[in-house]
């Protein structure tokens, strides 16, 4: 009889949502017996955006620990390929869109390692933005897909493909209760604001977007990325009185502000599901999504500058919105995908 403990997963993280996905994950390996290792490649190695999820979250210490401090895949891959080597893996474990996760599929494919990807069959139709290509590239490679939906999977027909569901889901089912203790009261109505995707953080298009949200009436509560934040500072880029910025903030102060805002306006993937978990109506600054049942159930719409006064005024969450990616247990089930069908 194999021996749980004989099957090994490498997991490869690197930036804030893979921490948070990571969380309920690692839970459900340590579980079921399996023995993890984890490669965090350095790719947001701002405190605020890394090492916080730890402390926050409980994680176990990452065994490496790269601070490449870069997000070029090509400048990961070395390195990470490095780390697998040294470790008999019968899984390498990728999560998401990131060049973190492309970086540790081209690293697996090197090695002749199988490779799971979380979040497969994603798309959202936009070859300009670099996490859709992304997305393919890490499909191509991977021996287990593990999606989030039933679309996902019809994306992926023929491949080795399975539904499990979000792993964000767990992490809002576990998380959602202790956030809202710590959230804290605010005088009048607020949305929460995220830019962070390179196509939004050009100079111009983040004038456009900031000078949208400033004339819009709205009280903005907005934690700026660092990337966002250079530029911002960089090319002098105003503020209107509206816009709150702060620094950025842990996990579970996000969950906070969001379950008490009227309105999340964000380009982050995550965030469009956690306010739809959390029933906030949400505004993407996209002109595609990857999470398109949100739009299809009517609380989440897709806004560019100049119309973003209206989508936030048209924004509501409806009453009869479906459950979507999930019943909160898919990390549970990643982990039995991975024991079941590891070659040993």
């Amino acid at each position: 009889m194999r021996s749980l403990a004989a099957v090994k997963i490498v997991s490869i993280v690197g930036n804030r949502p893979q921490f948070i996905k990571a969380a309920p994950t690692s839970v459900a390996l340590r579980e079921r017996g399996l023995e993890e290792v984890v490669i965090h490649t350095g790719q947001h190695y701002d405190r605020e955006l890394s090492q916080v999820f730890y402390d926050e979250l409980g994680l176990d210490e990452p065994r490496y620990r790269l601070d490449l401090r870069t997000a070029d895949p090509e400048l990961m891959q070395p390195a990470i390929k490095d780390r697998l080597a040294g470790e008999q893996t019968d899984w390498v474990l990728v999560y998401g869109d990131t060049n973190s996760t492309l970086a540790g599929a081209l690293a697996a494919e090197e090695l002749g390692l199988q490779l799971a990807h979380v979040e497969a069959g994603l798309r959202s139709g936009d070859l300009s933005m670099p996490e859709e290509r992304n997305r393919i590239e890490v499909d191509r490679r991977a021996q287990l897909l593990l999606c989030p939906d039933e679309r996902s999977r019809e994306t992926l027909a023929g491949e080795a493909a399975e539904v499990v569901g979000d792993v964000m889901a767990d992490a809002t089912r576990l998380f959602e209760p202790i956030a809202r203790k710590r959230a804290t009261e605010r005088p009048k109505p607020y949305a929460v604001l995220t830019i962070h995707r390179e196509a939004n953080t050009r100079p111009d298009r983040l004038r456009a977007l900031l000078d949208a949200a400033g004339s819009s009436g709205w009280h903005f509560v907005f934690p700026v990325h660092p990337r966002t934040r250079k530029v911002i500072d960089e090319h002098g880029i105003e503020l209107a009185p509206g816009i709150e910025a702060t620094e950025p903030v842990g996990y579970l102060e996000m969950l906070a502000l969001v379950s008490r805002a009227a309105r999340v306006v964000t380009d982050s993937g995550g965030l469009q599901k956690e306010a739809y978990w959390l029933r906030v109506p949400c505004v993407t600054l996209r002109p595609s999504t990857e999470w398109i049942d949100t739009v299809e159930a009517g609380a989440n719409r897709l806004a560019e500058p100049d119309d973003l006064a209206q989508a936030l005024a048209d924004a509501s969450f409806p009453e009869d919105a479906p459950p979507l990616y999930g019943d909160g247990h898919a990390a549970e089930r990643i982990a039995e995908a991975l024991y079941t069908l590891s070659p040993k």
